[in-house]
């Protein structure tokens, strides 16, 4: 009974048996593997006796529930509602009122009888009945109320979501033209004037620059809020919340209230100067001395803000209580546990994230919370105004895009998820399995598989909560923005669930409603005008590619994966139309790197090969890659005869670098995108996967300040004939 009971729980939540996996291989799910999904879940799977009772209350929650949820239609389906009545119920007459976002009221009477049957249970000996009704409706994409009515009475409510067939795409893409732009890690970007990270004023910069040279866009690792008060938590990929911004990114110069005397004060300070210089001056990013420095400079700005215009009934004031009330609980939620962080670092207790808070505070809606937040409602406050002034800056950076008729514009990154100690989580725990984290299956890069630490959300539980948390990821992630690149887009359709203490090789696949989530996503794409990039690498079976194809979801090809079975490249003319096309990626090695083989001599450095014939066979398959790539090259007649044919002779050579990027931008893709590492030469990675201490990810700055790159003759050559090419493609 338990075991069959297991099974049937299995397949209700969503969780695969059966797989095929990197190599192309079935591959099956073991049973004790499945059981832990369902424990971190919230099943009690070794006490048979609650089991049963948790399954039998699934059941009896779906069908005491007359209405759905939610129901996601697109905008040429008809609307047909699953209604489910006790019997003596099913032949009374009840009325559904349709407010729609549009603010129309939409009336229609109906009896359950006069639809069709399609299931029945029993239920303490009542019999329950579920019929499909046809509403002769036609509603405008949005976001619609939906309450069935009797006698004037709500007996239940539902959301109705219509979305359109597709995502958004621009007019010059629709027109055939291809693009190019660049790639880059905010923090990386050195300026004459940024404070030792990159900022919202430098992205302004690069986006006129690029621009200029026909440059199209500008894409952005994720800007998600990350820690103020655990400042060297500083992966973009493991935020604490993905609808709010990193505040480091604020220019502090460009605020009201830099100039005052207040704030000028303490930056003219010997010691201040002294520790900006420094912060400047590093080689990578430190992310404790700009955080410290920008929250004591920022925390002057505010308190000259805050008595001027946020205690009166000013023009700022009303924008500033706008931007508060638009972003409801989760803003709110970010700014007390930024606060609350804060405060407990600052008495020298745990505070790395709310699982090691005391535990008055180890959830957002706990009494002391409340306390704590209206004691110190002031820094809540400081914390507010600064994703305010975040959000002004970025939407300002976006301004010049399209000032300079950028097609796209600025193009974020939203992270898969966010880390276990996240204000997201901690605001609401009941959307998010702590138990498991997200990662991937074995695969030629990884052969014992990936454990990311981000716990995923339950899609039982986001349903259940009428989509509300992804609509508001995915507007938050488009505004202010003219692309969205969705970080492993797989997660749309599955994820890899990798339970508490287990290795990530034996973790499983948890399914989730992939459909709606594509049409919510097409809905805000249209909505905000954002075009969606999915980063569709590693285990994808065909099936979803085409899917997020249907849905006008970009995919995005990497030169070095796009590999025929005899080891030569696919030529970038044979790419899909519909892709953003790259060289590298923040995972990998620069241009230089790879050539040299850097990667493999840091991979060894750091121990990441377990022998050393592993080791050799890398060093191997590098050399035939390399030549597969001269090959390619001097076939598609992308370099001269000043680059040779080959390997053994062949050591990088701007004539090299910039004719694999030339190779690219005569390809197929609407979208190429690439890094300003390649265009400098750079030689390190921002990134080493599967390091955590070993490597100093995400802090490598850019080797020279913005101001240098665009004043270089041969980049600003490169850019000219990168716009050329993809001119000549798009013929």
């Amino acid at each position: 009974m338990t075991a069959s009971l297991i099974e049937q729980l299995v397949e209700y939540r969503g969780i695969e048996s059966n797989y095929t996996d990197a190599w192309g291989k079935p591959a099956t799910i073991a049973p004790s593997t499945k059981e832990k999904l369902l424990g971190a879940m919230g099943y009690q799977v070794d006490n048979p006796a609650v089991l049963e009772q948790q399954a039998l209350e699934d059941v009896n929650k779906v069908w005491l529930s007359p209405l759905n949820p939610v129901l996601v239609l697109r905008e040429q389906q008809s609307v047909q509602l699953a209604l489910r009545l006790p019997i003596e119920l099913v032949s009374d007459d009840y009325l559904c009122v349709i407010s729609t976002e549009q603010g129309e009221v939409i009336e229609h009477k109906m009896s359950p009888i006069d639809g069709q049957l399609v299931n029945v249970t029993h239920i303490d000996e009542v019999e329950f009945q579920e019929y499909l009704i046809d509403l002769p409706v036609k509603l405008a994409l949005g976001y619609h109320q939906l309450s069935l009515q009797v006698d004037g009475d709500e007996l239940a409510s539902m959301r109705l979501i219509i979305a359109p067939a597709a995502c958004y795409k621009p007019e010059t893409l629709l027109a055939g033209q291809k693009v190019w732009g660049l790639s880059v890690q905010l923090y990386c970007l050195r300026s004459e004037h940024n404070w030792g990270v990159g900022d919202f004023t430098d992205l302004a910069y690069l986006l006129e620059k690029a621009a200029k040279q026909g440059a199209h866009f500008v894409g952005l690792n994720p800007i998600h809020a990350l820690y103020p008060g655990n400042p060297d938590a500083c992966s973009p990929y493991g935020p604490s919340s993905r609808r709010w911004l990193n505040f480091i990114y604020i220019d502090v110069s460009a605020l009201d209230g830099f100039s005052e005397p207040s704030t000028q004060g303490l930056i003219n300070t010997p010691k201040f100067q002294a520790n900006l210089a420094k912060a400047r001056a590093t080689v990578l990013v430190d992310y404790s001395l700009v955080t410290r420095l920008k929250l004591e400079a920022l925390t002057q700005i505010f308190e000259y803000q805050n008595s001027q215009y946020l205690n009166k009934n000013t023009k700022q004031n009303k924008a500033f209580k706008a931007f508060i009330s638009e972003g409801g609980e989760s803003l709110q939620t970010l700014a007390v546990y930024d606060a609350l962080q804060e405060s407990l670092a600052a008495q020298g207790k745990p505070s790395w994230g709310w699982p090691v808070f005391p535990s008055d505070y180890s959830d957002y809606h706990k009494t002391a919370v409340a306390s704590f937040a209206k004691k110190h409602a002031k820094r809540v406050k400081f914390f507010l105004w600064l994703q305010w002034q975040a959000a002004i800056q970025l939407a300002a950076a976006n301004d010049v895009a399209k000032a300079h008729k950028m097609c796209i514009g600025l193009y974020r990154d939203l992270a898969v998820g966010v880390s276990e100690g996240s204000a997201e989580i901690w605001g609401n725990k009941d959307l998010y399995c702590t138990q498991a984290s997200v990662g991937a299956p074995p695969d030629i890069l990884g052969p014992l598989g990936q454990n990311w630490g981000l716990p995923p959300m339950d899609p039982e539980k986001l349903y259940a909560q009428q989509y509300q948390p992804i609509i508001e990821l995915f507007s938050a992630n488009m505004r202010a923005t003219g692309a969205l690149r969705i970080d492993h887009v797989m997660a749309l359709l599955r994820l890899w669930w990798v339970v508490k203490g287990d290795s990530a090789k034996d973790g499983g696949y948890v399914y989730y409603p992939v459909d709606d989530l594509l049409a919510i996503l097409a809905l805000e794409s249209h909505r905000n005008q954002s075009l969606v990039i999915g980063e569709d690498l590693g285990t994808v079976p065909e099936e979803i590619r085409e899917k997020l194809a249907d849905n006008g979801v970009y995919s995005y090809r990497v030169f070095f994966f796009e590999q025929a079975k005899d080891g030569g490249f696919y030529s970038p003319a044979h790419y899909p139309t519909q892709s953003m096309s790259t060289l590298t990626t923040h995972d990998m090695p620069t241009l230089t790197g790879f050539w040299h083989c850097f990667d493999l001599e840091l991979g060894k450095e750091l121990g990441l090969y377990p022998t050393e014939e592993i080791l050799q066979t890398l060093y191997e398959s590098r050399h035939e890659n390399k030549q597969a790539i001269l090959d390619t090259l001097h076939g598609h007649h992308s370099v001269g005869d000043e680059v040779g044919r080959e390997v053994s002779h062949v050591g990088m050579s701007r004539a090299l670098n910039y004719g694999m990027q030339l190779h690219m931008a005569g390809g197929s893709s609407e979208l190429l995108s690439l890094q300003l590492e390649d265009w400098l030469e750079m030689d390190k990675p921002v990134n080493i996967p599967g390091t955590f201490n070993e490597y100093p990810n995400w802090r490598r700055k850019l080797s020279k300040d913005l101001q240098t790159i665009f004043a270089d003759e041969h980049i600003n050559a490169l850019a000219y004939k990168l716009t050329e090419a993809r001119k000549y493609a798009s013929l």
